[in-house]
């Protein structure tokens, strides 16, 4: 004879003769004719060698971690060291992280069988008019305690492809908490330059100021002699007047750039007022990697991100057609009830029961089918932004590379006028001094002079924000886990099992 717990279950059958019709009628529901379009770039074939080939390139020429450092400020390096030990700003990255984390884990515990346990009383008192005695007429109670077991069977791989989509997005989020990190250092940097770019301005205000207070003291000594008149004078207090402006207007500008420091480093303003005037920051000679543009995918968190976000959504479609098929749930349950508590645990009060369900989309009103056409919508979107994130990255990194070339070339000429300018102010100077020339030569030779003090002091700022840029555009010194590119996603998901 068949030991019991190898015979058939007479109940089996039907189940599996559901089932195979439920297969079978599955093309109600279908999924025929839906399919996403995007098509994610291959980074190689973006073409940039051309654009690039004046730079140096270098095997290890990706910045590093700390690429700030190379600016050579020591107050510069305190600042962006306070800021990424806690600001606002990074306190919500890292939170939006815990979140994904979190919605992974929600979906791989869908994943998994559930056990629960749970403990009831109920009572009820039926009148006689319903019930005769000994029912009606008094009290009834009833106590429960039972333990129930579900688990669904992950046959098409639907939950696995929700989990997976999950820890795609949760592996996007932590690399936008480092692109955060990256994004508020350069914000730091370039703000700092842009302080140093004011003190710099407040010294060549100052300078004009110097020098148009010089020419009113010669002026006024010259009007003495009896050899100028009032007119002169009034010339030279209108050039010290506007001088002090520009004083006043770049100590201005200092306040509103330490306040805007501040606030990148998540205090008030009064922790700008101790920042003190930068020191002398060194500009960085232009490098590349050899290996670009291939190797942004490894080094710029917006690139990687959204590549990840690509992965996640291409497991989304696949969650989206694992909806058309069957679903099979077993379900179990079994405790012991009882009128009294004296029996709770006698073999009399054992209650269990439980067994498997068959569930089937058949006619839906289109929802899936429109789920489906919102997944592959959805990978349609990351596909088209990684595209332009990556993109994008080629072109800062091509940008960054020829505002440096070209401010480099700038620099050198704007000295030339500079000195130049100098040259022609010590000369006027000089002949007014002597009497062999006017005011208005030297009003005339000051002009260009200040105007030359003020285009180096603007081009040296922004050769350091070009260095900056060319940092971040390169992934600031991050080495990041990017999805697996070699695989074609669109082939995956063509092949695809399709009902």
């Amino acid at each position: 004879m068949t030991p019991y717990a190898l015979r058939p279950h007479r109940g089996l059958k039907p189940v599996l003769a559901a089932l195979a019709v439920a297969v079978l009628v599955a093309g109600c529901a279908s999924s025929r004719g839906l399919a996403p379009e995007g098509t994610p770039l291959d980074a190689d074939s973006l073409q940039a060698q051309r654009s690039l080939s004046e730079a140096a390139v270098s095997d290890a020429a990706f910045p590093a971690q700390d690429w700030w450092t190379s600016l050579g400020d020591a107050q510069l390096n305190a600042l962006i060291a306070e800021a990424l030990a806690g600001t606002p700003s990074l306190d919500a990255a890292d939170a939006r992280v815990r979140q994904a984390i979190a919605q992974a884990g929600i979906a791989d515990s869908a994943r998994k069988p559930t056990l629960g346990a749970a403990a009831q009383y109920s009572g009820v008192q039926l009148p006689e008019s319903i019930a005769p005695a000994p029912i009606g007429g008094s009290y009834q109670g009833v106590e429960v305690l039972n333990l129930s077991f579900s688990y669904t069977f992950d046959l098409w791989g639907g939950e696995r492809a929700r989990w997976q989509a999950a820890v795609g997005q949760a592996r996007a989020a932590e690399v936008d908490a480092q692109a955060a990190r990256l994004t508020l250092s350069s914000s730091i940097a370039r703000t700092y330059v842009a302080l140093a770019q004011a003190f710099a301005a407040h010294d060549v205000a100052v300078s004009d100021h110097e020098r148009a207070s010089q020419l009113l003291d010669l002026g006024r000594q010259r009007v003495a002699a009896g050899l100028d008149n009032q007119l002169q004078i009034r010339q030279a207090e209108s050039a010290v007047a506007s001088a002090q402006q520009q004083i006043q207007a770049s100590e201005h500008e200092i306040e509103i750039t330490r306040n805007a420091l501040a606030a990148l480093l998540g205090k008030g303003p009064d922790r700008g007022r101790d920042i003190a005037q930068p020191g002398l920051l060194n500009a960085s000679t232009p490098r590349v990697p050899s290996v670009l543009p291939s190797e942004l995918l490894g080094h710029r968190p917006d690139v990687v991100a959204a590549r990840w976000r690509v992965e996640a959504s291409q497991q989304g479609i696949k969650a989206s057609k694992a909806a058309f098929y069957p679903t099979v749930n077993l379900v179990a349950i079994a405790g012991v009830a009882a009128g009294n508590l004296g029996d709770l645990f006698s073999s009399d009060a054992l209650v269990y029961g439980g067994g498997p369900a068959l569930t089937l989309p058949i006619f839906d009103g289109g929802r899936l089918r429109n789920q489906l056409a919102r997944s592959d919508a959805d990978y349609d979107l990351a596909v088209a932004t990684y595209n332009q994130t990556l993109v994008g990255a080629l072109r800062e990194v091509a940008d960054a590379l020829h505002a440096a070339r070209s401010l480099d070339g700038q620099i050198v000429s704007a000295t030339q006028a500079r000195d130049a300018a100098q040259d022609a102010w010590d000369i006027a100077t000089s002949r007014y001094r002597a009497g062999l020339g006017t005011q208005l030569d030297v009003l005339a030779a000051q002009r260009p002079l200040l105007e030359a003090d003020r285009v180096l002091t603007v081009l040296h700022a922004q050769r350091l924000a070009a260095s900056i840029d060319l940092d971040r555009a390169l992934g600031g010194g991050l080495a990041l886990t990017a999805p697996d590119t070699t695989n074609d996603t669109n082939h995956d998901i063509a092949k695809a099992s399709t009902p």
